[in-house]
């Protein structure tokens, strides 16, 4: 912006720089205060590395292959077994080492009933099985 300064020798053109000052002593104040306080040392408890030996990798059990045929039989490792007793069978695998569990297998024909499929599901969480997969 051009400002006249009374007389007629045209816009004046110098900038005025007080106010720049001015902020640049406040900033120079602020760091000079600022600076002495990042200084000092702070005392930070870092978590120290323990060495323990690793777990010992334990080989997993066999996999279980359930089949769920179309007319609703199921097959426990290729033997017959009754939906009845699928829960009995389920945690009697899990009992044997509640912390290496088997994986459950579940192959199901496409034109299996639901129900059935419910069954054993509700079966397996009944169980507490935790490793459960789907064949296709």
């Amino acid at each position: 912006m051009a400002f006249s300064s009374g007389g007629s020798k045209g816009p004046m053109a110098d900038i005025n720089v007080t106010p720049l000052v001015d902020v640049m002593l406040v900033l120079l104040i602020i760091f000079i205060v600022t600076a002495p306080i990042m200084t000092y040392p702070i005392d930070v408890a870092l978590p120290q590395r323990v060495i323990n030996p690793p777990p010992q990798l334990r080989e997993p059990p066999p996999p279980i292959d359930l089949r769920i045929d179309a007319g609703g039989s199921v097959t426990w490792n290729a033997s017959p077994v009754n939906v009845q007793d699928l829960q009995q069978r389920m945690e009697t695998e899990i009992q044997r080492d509640p912390t290496n569990q088997p994986e459950l297998r579940i192959d199901a024909d496409p034109e299996s009933q639901y129900d059935v499929m419910a069954k054993v599901l509700a079966a397996a969480k009944n169980a507490q099985m935790q490793k459960i997969g789907f064949v296709q």
